[in-house]
């Protein structure tokens, strides 16, 4: 290792390096091509940067001038991509390296400036940084080594063919480094095609995935999702803490929920410009913001130093996405927690997704209200306030209040404020109850009653969810006062408690209107309901009685032939032989030797007569042509040519002319150019006559 590599390891205090920073760390591996896979928060970027540092500046301590890109990082994502740049700035900061940064979002025109100037590594995103090299403003001949961070997670975003494109534009001797959580079939393929002979580099212990994160499975009821979410961040109230969602409406409605409730929250997902999701980073390294709520977009590379906690609003698509969403936590050798809210209905693909993630975790419900509270007094407890040293003002204000309140009274407004900064637990159901069914009232339970009818019935189309109302807002009753409702022809009957008659009857009298002439009479017993009988309305939307019907009476069946007895048929199961017939005999005609005109039982027929001249038609003059029959004549060349008449011009006596003539010209026998705006298709008015335009040659309407 170079010793300005090792002094910024040092500086940034370093002791030791990961197991994935010594592995391709080697000396046998300075010039071979990698092929690693190494688990989420293992120490990737940093160690990438130091496999790359013998390629780039071999036996010199610092880079020369800048000028051609002598290493690519090509990452998934923007902030991976902006992540691993500042990662390899500080690492290379005491060498002189110029790095630049090519990711979507961001302005090309800055990025172009940057690349003429000259750099040494570029780190970018696919998109654009196949874009830069359509353009020709990245110069891809003197690259020295590539590094593909996360190429699983490339692949699956469906850059395969800018990955192609950029590794076959490269020189072929090159060092080609690809680091991915999984090695996949398709990873396997891309290594064979374009590495020489990559050694295979494997950190992943065997004992499980993430060893530093503790998983928790927290049951909760369908209903109480987002309130197990409140009780988890208030339970640990750790410094940061990320809630994934699958969906952006999701992350939208979480945001929202979490800030109505006094959480300092900030929200990362696709539909974010990049400026703005640099700003919710920002705040979270900062301390302004200690809640990310974050889709899959986050997953990847995201390294927030104090990221103690990770919560699975929804359950994750697959084992990579729950392993890399739980590796934001747990980060070089730091302790984290992946909480997973599990409903009922989501129990078992919780516990298929982490068998196959091959992770234990605890299941467990979720905190409740009084844990919470129970933690809140331990943090108070555990306060390092209560050791500190009071100063001269502070004992002379504790000497007030001991002077003005008993101890008791202070240690309880002391709680009292310590909670109000807080955001308050909330109550959950118990996961394994099931919910209640409503049971069906049964008619008894209802007790005695009378019965009351309104002036309203189905053919003036009353019904009850509207007769209810009214007469809780007239008779002053409540709905378990009101029993049954039944809708006849013309009225409707009300059952009403025995209790609430008397207070009825002294609010409303008998035959007394209600609204919209509605008036209410008292019914003296049980009335005779009858049959039920439901709505049915028609096609016109008007409301029918369905068995309102008039009876059949004694009409007769139908009986087909007036009730005759209908003949069976015998079945013929052979041909009958001669005699044995009993179907009539059809005696057939003779052949006539005659021809067909000279026979008796047919008339000749008629000769076929000899249509008229076309120009000679006897038809009456048609409509729509301007003018009248006379005019109408020269479409069919009967106009007379000159002033004394004669023959029609251009044709013989009978017969219709080869070049007829007259008004409409050669459109006489066109019949699209006849009615187009114009006599002739691009020509003038009138056809070669040069007549006026007729009426088919006016202008639109516009």
């Amino acid at each position: 290792m170079t010793s300005p590599l090792f002094d910024a390891l040092k500086e940034r205090g370093y002791e030791t390096l990961t197991s994935v920073q010594e592995a391709v760390t080697a000396p046998d591996l300075e010039t071979r091509d990698l092929l690693v896979s190494a688990q989420t928060g293992s120490g990737k970027t940093v160690g990438f940067g130091l496999a790359i540092a013998p390629t780039l500046l071999g036996d010199a301590q610092k880079f020369g001038p800048a000028a051609a890109p002598l290493a690519l990082v090509i990452a998934p994502t923007r902030e991976l991509a902006l992540q691993v740049m500042t990662e390899l700035r500080w690492l290379y900061g005491n060498t002189g390296a110029r790095i630049a940064s090519c990711v979507g979002g961001m302005d090309a025109r800055d990025e172009r400036r940057t690349l003429e100037r000259g750099v040494h590594i570029v780190v970018g995103t696919p998109g654009r940084l196949c874009d830069h090299i359509n353009r020709g403003a990245l110069d891809m001949t003197a690259l020295q080594a590539i590094v593909l961070d996360e190429a699983d997670e490339m692949l699956d975003l469906g850059f395969r063919e800018d990955l192609e494109f950029m590794l076959g534009a490269a020189p072929e001797e090159r060092r080609t480094l690809l680091f991915s959580a999984t090695v996949s079939p398709m990873i396997a393929k891309l290594a064979e095609q374009f590495q020489n002979d990559a050694q295979r580099v494997s950190t992943i212990s065997a004992g499980g995935q993430h060893s530093d994160i503790t998983y928790q499975a927290l049951r909760v009821a369908q209903p109480d999702a987002e309130n197990a979410i409140i009780n988890v961040l208030r339970f640990h109230e750790a410094e940061n803490a990320i809630v994934f969602a699958n969906t952006r409406a999701a992350v939208n409605r979480l945001t929202a929920r979490l800030s109505n409730r006094g959480f300092s929250v900030v929200c990362l997902s696709g539909e974010l410009s990049q400026s703005e999701r640099s700003h919710a980073l920002q705040a979270m390294r900062d301390g302004r913001a200690r809640v990310c709520v974050a889709t899959d977009v986050a997953a990847r590379g995201i390294d927030l130093p104090k990221l103690e906690l990770v919560i699975h609003a929804d359950l994750p698509t697959n084992t990579e996405a729950l392993l890399h969403r739980s590796g934001r936590t747990g980060r070089a050798g730091r302790k984290g927690f992946s909480a997973l809210i599990v409903p009922p209905k989501m129990t078992k693909r919780a516990e298929r997704l982490l068998k196959w993630a091959k992770v234990k975790a605890d299941w467990q419900d979720a905190p409740s209200a009084e844990a919470v509270l129970e933690r809140d007094e331990e943090r108070l407890l555990a306060d390092p306030a209560w050791n500190e040293t009071p100063s001269e003002v502070e004992t002379a204000f504790a000497a007030k209040l001991v002077e003005a309140y008993s101890p008791e009274q202070i240690a309880a407004a002391y709680l009292r404020l310590y909670r109000t900064r807080h955001s308050a637990p909330e109550e959950l159901l118990d996961p394994g109850a099931r919910p209640e069914r409503k049971e069906r009232k049964d008619r008894s339970e209802f007790g005695p009653s009378k019965w009351v009818s309104l002036s309203i019935g189905r053919e003036q189309r009353a019904e009850p969810r509207w007769l209810l109302p009214l007469l809780c807002r007239a008779a002053n009753l409540n709905r378990e006062q009101i029993g049954a409702i039944r809708v006849q022809s013309n009225e409707t009957l009300v059952e009403i408690a025995e209790p609430a008659m008397a207070g009825l009857k002294q609010n409303l009298p008998a035959n007394s209107v209600l609204e919209d002439d509605i008036k209410l009479s008292f019914v003296e017993g049980t009335p005779d309901l009858g049959r039920p009988q439901p709505h049915r309305k028609s096609p016109r939307g008007d409301a029918k009685p369905r068995f309102d019907k008039k009876p059949r009476g004694d009409k007769p069946a139908y009986k087909p032939d007036g009730g005759k007895p209908k003949e069976e048929r015998k079945p013929w199961s052979k041909k009958p032989a001669d005699g044995d017939d009993d179907r009539p005999k059809i005696k057939a005609k003779p052949a006539s030797s005659k021809p067909r005109a000279d026979r008796d039982d047919k008339a000749p027929r008629k000769p076929r007569e000899e249509k008229s001249p076309r120009g000679k038609s006897d038809r009456a003059p048609q409509r729509g042509f301007k003018g009248s029959g006379e005019k109408l004549a020269g479409k069919f060349n009967d106009k007379p040519s000159g002033k004394s008449g004669g023959k029609p011009k251009g044709s013989s006596e009978g017969k219709p002319s080869d070049k007829p003539s007259g008004k409409f010209g050669k459109a006489a026998y066109n019949p699209s150019a006849r009615l187009s705006r114009k006599g002739k298709p691009g020509g003038k008015p009138g056809g070669k006559s040069g007549g006026k335009p007729g009426a088919w040659d006016k202008p639109r309407r516009k």
